[in-house]
């Protein structure tokens, strides 16, 4: 990087956190029409294959692209690297378990509490500050999770722990990405993930071909697509490889703890998708809920007219 090309970034910054805040909302619809894939397939397979299937097309599509336009980069920082990958497939593995045994909104409001881990641990570990503002908005983005999906004394703990567990490392491979974006193109990045996405539920599925009937998390059985499968499971990994791509490139472009509140939306999502597979519609209360994550939203999005010194 020239010295040039630093007053650049900070231009470019200021001028287009829009556009990041844009990325990360079409990232969240993606995410969401994955999982609602995954919820129609889950039936037949278990969440590990999911999660292998969600990641063969983004394999193949970027060492494509690769193939037409090498990466650039300087590189140096490979065990984080694997450590994004590998946290990030745990985080997926815990995610999809969640969509094939819960409602299609619980799985996906337990995984969008991270912002709330993510901005505490960008504070402990990058010292990144967030003003009152954006403070504000990610609680309200909480507050409107807690309308919509208020705690069920009923659901069995290992739940909870399997949805919160799923937040932590979600946010943790975040904040991989935030270090690993001054070393590594975009695509490597993404397909550190992809490929942890493939290597690690295939030592699962030939761990559980080993083993009697079971259904866990962390271990399955592969069950070959059939028919119309083939067209779902694609789609889904089409899904999963653009919303990679927008997420990770929004991170990219401004604060993790400012982006990431905008992630909420996918609870939005989750709701009108889980309406299309039969779930009732929102209640008053799911309705304030939703009204305080899109205030959430809004307020994160909205900029003083005068430009805002990004140190």
């Amino acid at each position: 990087m020239t010295e040039t090309s630093i007053p650049a970034k900070k231009s470019f910054y200021q001028r287009y956190t829009s556009s990041a805040i844009a990325l990360m909302l079409l990232a969240s619809f993606l995410f969401a029409a994955m999982t609602l894939l995954a919820k129609q397939l889950s039936s037949r397979f278990e969440a590990v294959e999911l999660v292998f299937f969600r990641n063969v097309i983004g394999v193949i599509s970027i060492l494509i692209s690769l193939r037409q336009k090498p990466m650039q980069q300087p590189g140096g920082k490979p065990l984080l690297l694997i450590f994004r990958g590998v946290v990030g497939t745990a985080s997926l593995y815990m995610l999809f378990y969640s969509v094939r045994t819960l409602s299609l909104g619980t799985a996906s409001a337990y995984q969008y509490t991270y912002p709330i881990f993510l901005s505490i641990l960008s504070f402990l570990f990058f010292g990144e500050k967030l003003n009152r503002r954006e403070w504000t908005a990610i609680g309200l983005g909480f507050l409107g999770i807690l309308f919509i999906f208020r705690p069920d004394v009923t659901m069995p703990l290992r739940w909870h722990l399997i949805g919160l567990s799923c937040a932590l490392l979600t946010a943790i491979s975040y904040l991989a990405i935030r270090g690993l974006n001054r070393y590594y193109d975009t695509r490597a990045i993404v397909l550190s993930f992809m490929l942890s996405g493939l290597i690690l539920p295939a030592l699962s599925m030939s761990i559980g071909s080993m083993l009697p009937d079971v259904s866990h998390w962390l271990i399955g059985r592969f069950v070959w697509p059939k028919g119309w499968e083939w067209v779902v499971l694609l789609v889904m990994g089409l899904a999963a490889l653009l919303a990679q791509l927008c997420m990770t490139r929004s991170l990219s472009m401004d604060k993790a703890g400012r982006i990431s509140a905008v992630g909420y939306s996918n609870i939005v999502f989750s709701l009108l998708f889980g309406s299309m597979l039969g779930d009732p519609w929102p209640s008053f209360l799911m309705i304030v809920g939703i009204l305080l994550i899109i205030s959430g939203g809004v307020l994160i999005a909205w900029k003083k007219k005068t430009a805002e010194n990004p140190s």
